[in-house]
C-alpha cells in the first residue's frame, strides 16, 4: 500500500531542508512504497531551489507541487489532490522527524481497523521556557504545537495536530477536505482545519489511533515564547473555535448578534487580571481576556455575515 507524505511550506527555506533531510532518512521495510509531496503555497523565497536539490538527490522520492491559493488547508487540499497514496500523512516544514516516524505512524492504517493515526509532537527547545509558562499543563503549551498524550498506545478520543497525523486518503473522498475558512494563511494564525477534520471524523463513528512511538519534533524558538505570540495565539483560537462551531445558541440574551454572557466573562477575566498578583497568574488571566475578545470578534463577524445575507435574499424576493 502505497505512502504519500504531505508536507506544506511557505516562505521557509531556510529551515525546509532540515525538515526534508530527516523525511529522507526514513526506514521501512523493502517492499513499502512512499513519496513525499512537497506543496509550495506561493513562497518567494528559495523554497522551489531547495526541493529540486532533493527531487535530484532522491530521483522518484521527492515530488514537488505549486500551489498558488494561499492559505495552509488550500495547500493540504492540493496536496491530497495530487498525492499517489492509499494513505496521506502529514508533517511540518519545520519539524524533524524520527527515523522510523512514518512506519510507526502508518502500521495501525494499513490492517484497516483504523481510518486515521496520530503521534507525539515534542518541544525542541532553542532557548529555556520562560518561568510563566506551565509546562505540565499541555493545553498551555498548544502554542508550541507540543501534542503528547504520554507512551501507551491506543484508541485516540481527541484529533491529533497537523504536524503529525495520517488518514486513509478515502477518508477525503468520504468526508471531505480540509476547511478553506480555517487554518494559517499567510501570517495569519488561524487554526482548527486539522482538529476540525479530526473531529467530523470522530463524530461519524470512524477510529483513529494514537502511536506514541511517532514522534515529530517541534522547535521552539525564543521568538515564539513571547507573551505577545501566546496573546495572539489564543486570540486567534478563539476566533476559529467560533468559526468552526457557530455562535453559541445556549442563550436568550444577544447584543449585536453576541451572546451576552460572552461580554460577561470577559468582564470577570478582566477584572480577576487587574487584581492578580503572582505573575504566572496575571498571565492567565490575560489569556482568557484575549480569548474571550477573539470570541466576541468573531460573534460579531459572523453575526453581520449572516445580517447581510438575509438582506441580500430580501431584497431579491
Amino acid at each position: 500500500m502505497k505512502i504519500s507524505v504531505i508536507l506544506c511550506t511557505y516562505n521557509r527555506c531556510q529551515i525546509l531542508a532540515k525538515a526534508l533531510e530527516s523525511i529522507a532518512a526514513q526506514v521501512l521495510p523493502e517492499a513499502s512504497e512512499w513519496e513525499v509531496l512537497v506543496v509550495d503555497n506561493n513562497s518567494q523565497d528559495q523554497t522551489r531551489s531547495v526541493v529540486d536539490d532533493f527531487c535530484c538527490r532522491y530521483p522518484g522520492r521527492f515530488r514537488y507541487l505549486f500551489e498558488a491559493r494561499q492559505g495552509l488547508s488550500c495547500a493540504r487540499n492540493a496536496g491530497i489532490r495530487e498525492a499517489r497514496g492509499e494513505i496521506l500523512a502529514f508533517m511540518d516544514d519545520d519539524v524533524t522527524v524520527e527515523p522510523t516516524w512514518l512506519r510507526d505512524l502508518t502500521v495501525a492504517l494499513h490492517k484497516g481497523e483504523y481510518v486515521g493515526a496520530g503521534g507525539r509532537v515534542l518541544p525542541n527547545w532553542d532557548c529555556s521556557p520562560p518561568r510563566w509558562l506551565p509546562l505540565k499543563d499541555r493545553y498551555a503549551l498548544a502554542p508550541l504545537a507540543v501534542f503528547d498524550l504520554g507512551l501507551e498506545p491506543g484508541t485516540l478520543a481527541e484529533p491529533p495536530f497537523g504536524a503529525n497525523m495520517a488518514f486513509r486518503k478515502a477518508m477525503f473522498e468520504k468526508y471531505g477536505d480540509f476547511r478553506t475558512d480555517l487554518g494559517r494563511c499567510a501570517d495569519s494564525m488561524l487554526s482548527n482545519e486539522d482538529t476540525e477534520f479530526g473531529r467530523r471524523l470522530l463524530a461519524a463513528g470512524e477510529r483513529l489511533r494514537y502511536e506514541p512511538s511517532a514522534v515529530v519534533y517541534h522547535p521552539v524558538s525564543e521568538n515564539r515564547v513571547q507573551k505577545q505570540y501566546f496573546l495572539t495565539w489564543w486570540f486567534d483560537k478563539a476566533r476559529a473555535d467560533i468559526r468552526e462551531f457557530g455562535i453559541p445558541t445556549d442563550t436568550r440574551w444577544f447584543v449585536a448578534g453576541v451572546p451576552l454572557y460572552l461580554f460577561r466573562r470577559l468582564a470577570v477575566w478582566t477584572l480577576r487580571w487587574v487584581v492578580a498578583v503572582r505573575p504566572a497568574q496575571r498571565f492567565s488571566c490575560k489569556l482568557k481576556v484575549w480569548r474571550s475578545i477573539g470570541e466576541i470578534k468573531e460573534c460579531y463577524r459572523l453575526a453581520r455575515q449572516a445580517k447581510r445575507q438575509r438582506e441580500r435574499c430580501n431584497a431579491s424576493i
